[in-house]
């Protein structure tokens, strides 16, 4: 029983600590990534543009990749970390596409796949978009290889497919194919996010008003499904994989 109420104190004062070090402006994406000391720039040779990622996502990432090329298929990130501003282009964009519909229904409309600022996990430097963008990539062909790939393999590298299919109550964004987090590191970022962060943290764009009515933190930002795994099972995955010999 002591042993287990240590190891309880342990875990618990790692992650306060842990926490103290994430701060609202990396939750919030207000970052400038090529000066952040915990982020890296993804090689060419990983990417289709210019974009980063937390390093410790990137190096699980290059380790995927390269289980994927042995087994032949090619996975390119086509969107990593993308921050507060870069969010608010793509939200101003879809903002005046769907200028006819009332603001409840434009925002709506936009979050059928396009995240608020300030509320997307690509902020946290955690996730990635591979391939291609278009759910009926991966329904044939060569998506439909590379997708059950993913399914088959990528936990065994810490990333999971957040936004399945929403037929089994899912709340939040539509099914994204494309879209895979790293969860040993923005399982943690989200634990730490619904506990510093409040709609007052979500502004300085337009339509941001309707956050709170839209349910953002609880309907959006934790709309995301199980993991596939347990924790504790991928974490011995991660490290097995990091034992191996290259």
């Amino acid at each position: 029983m002591l042993k287990k109420t240590f190891l309880f104190l342990l875990l618990f004062n790692s992650l306060q600590l842990f926490s103290q070090s994430i701060s609202k402006d990396l939750l919030l994406g207000k970052l400038q990534y090529e000066h952040e000391e915990n982020f890296i720039k993804v090689a060419k040779e990983h990417a289709s543009k210019t974009t980063f990622l937390n390093r410790e996502v990137y190096t699980a990432f290059v380790r995927m990749h390269e289980a994927a090329k042995a087994d032949g298929i090619e996975l390119k990130i086509v969107s990593g970390a993308r921050n507060f501003e870069a969010q608010k282009a793509i939200w101003d964009y879809k903002w005046k596409l769907f200028e006819e519909l009332e603001p409840l229904e434009r925002s709506k409309k936009i979050l059928e796949f396009s995240s608020m600022p300030s509320t997307s996990r690509h902020h946290w430097g955690t996730d990635v978009d591979l391939n291609n963008l278009e759910n009926s990539y991966f329904e044939e062909g060569k998506g439909k290889a590379e997708y059950e790939w993913l399914l088959n393999n990528a936990y065994k590298f810490g990333f999971h497919q957040v936004y399945t299919s929403k037929e089994s109550g899912r709340t939040g964004y539509e099914e994204e194919k494309w879209h895979w987090s790293y969860l040993p590191l923005a399982g943690t970022y989200l634990e730490i996010y619904n506990r510093i962060i409040n709609y007052g943290d979500i502004t300085d764009f337009q339509g941001a008003y309707l956050a709170a009515a839209q349910k953002m933190i609880s309907a959006y930002v934790n709309g995301i499904a199980p993991a596939p795994v347990p924790p504790a099972r991928i974490a011995s995955l991660l490290q097995e994989d990091q034992e191996t010999p290259e």
